[in-house]
Order: C-alpha cells, then structure tokens, then sequence
C-alpha cells in the first residue's frame, strides 16, 4: 500500500510537473510573439518609408519632365548635338535610380523587392534578380513581405561587411513543382551557427527575423534550407501552392 501511495505521488508530480511546463510554454511562446508583432510593425513602418522615399523620387523626376523636354528642344534648336547627347546620358543615369525594374505581379512584392534593391544598388552590391509570384498564394502579402524583407536585410547586410567588388545578390522568386519557391544568395563573410540553427549577426531584437520567417513556413507547412560556403550564403524556401 505504501509503495502504490509513493507512485501514485510520482506520477501526480510528474504530470505536475507536465503541465508546468506545457503552460510555461506557452507563455513563452506568447511573449516571443508579442516581440516578434512589435519588430515586425517596426519592419513593416520601415519599408513604407523606404518606399514612399522611391515614389517620391519617381514624383520628382516626372514633376521635372517637362523642364527637361523644353531644354533638350532649346539645345536641338542650337544644333549643340554633343550638348543633347550629354544631357540624355544624365537623364538616362538618374532614371536608372528611381525606375521601378521588379514587376512580380504581386504589387507589395514589388514595393519590398524594388525598395530593398534600391538600397542593395546604392551600396554597389552587384545584382541578378529573376522574380515571378504566383497569382493565388496561401500565405499573407504582409506574411510574404516579411519573409522576403527579412531575407534581403539579412543577405544586404551580409555584402555591406565585405569589400566592394566581393558583393553579390541573386534573387529568384518563381513556382516550382506546385510550390511557392524563394531562393536568396549572398556573398558573406563571417557566418554564425548554434549545431545546424544559423544565427542573426544582428544584436538585439533583430534576431526576431530569422525566428518569424521559420513560423511562417512552418505555418504553411514549408521547407526552409539554409547552407553556406566560401564567401556564399544561401537561403531557399518552399511553401506548397495546394490550399
């Protein structure tokens, strides 16, 4: 008798002792998300930004449109060939910094993608950005601008720690098998890994990134792979389209 009182007390604390843990847990996994709500609000805050400065360069150039067209006719009127040339090569160059060259079919893949690459080009990171989203998608445009904002933050950040001629983007964005598949590459100096979990070289919060973009492919299901080499990081994800 006093044997089955002392097991039954074993597995009472060790059912205790479950629960505890199960609701600890839980409230774990509560203020992780709350953290990760708050980081992204900032994230998302920060691309509009990003965004609203690229419009408002396009604004500016069109506002000057008309400026520009009156004094290119002026100079061909004077005949100064070499002159026009000259001014259209400079109009071409400050095009280029503000033309919108990624066209997904996902409009707020467009507005992350050209933002973050506007920013990868003014840091003379060398780009190959191949990008087409399927139409029916099973994750958020927000969940999907966080995946791909995260990933290019990580990958800029990365290249802006090498020398000039060592950096390297490659974006490919398409559907493959029936599947959702985002593959990033970098050029990357020092790598952090915990076993097989890379780490954010981020201080602070901003290893939040990294943990929000594993929930959502797991959300849906997913596979994500991360591997790096020599100088070369890379990410690849897949999130199946059947939903």
């Amino acid at each position: 008798m006093y044997i089955i009182m002392i097991v039954i007390c074993i597995c009472f604390i060790a059912l205790l002792c479950l629960l505890i843990f199960f609701i600890l847990k839980h409230i774990l996994y509560n203020i992780i998300d709350h953290q990760i709500e708050r980081f992204q609000s900032d994230l998302i805050e920060k691309q509009v930004q990003e965004i609203q400065s690229m419009y408002k360069q396009v604004r500016g150039w069109r506002h000057d449109y008309r400026n520009h067209i009156q004094n290119m006719k002026i100079i061909l009127d004077n005949g100064n060939y070499d002159k026009l040339n000259s001014y259209l090569n400079e109009l071409s160059t400050d095009l280029n910094t503000v033309d919108t060259v990624i066209k997904t079919g996902n409009v707020m893949a467009d507005a992350i993608l050209n933002s973050k690459l506007s920013i990868a080009e003014k840091s003379n990171i060398r780009l190959n950005i191949k990008a087409n989203v399927p139409e029916m998608l099973p994750i958020s445009d927000v969940e999907l601008c966080s995946i791909l904002g995260n990933m290019l933050d990580n990958s800029i950040e990365a290249c802006n720690s090498l020398p000039q001629n060592e950096r390297f983007l490659r974006v490919y964005i398409g559907k493959l098998k029936g599947q959702l598949y985002l593959s990033i590459q970098n050029s990357a100096g020092t790598v952090r890994k915990d076993k097989n979990t890379y780490l954010s070289t981020k201080s602070g919060e901003h290893g939040y990134g990294i943990f929000r973009i594993d929930r959502i492919v797991k959300k849906y299901h997913g596979y994500i792979n991360r591997q790096n080499e020599e100088g070369i990081f890379a990410t690849e994800i897949l999130i199946p389209l059947d939903f």
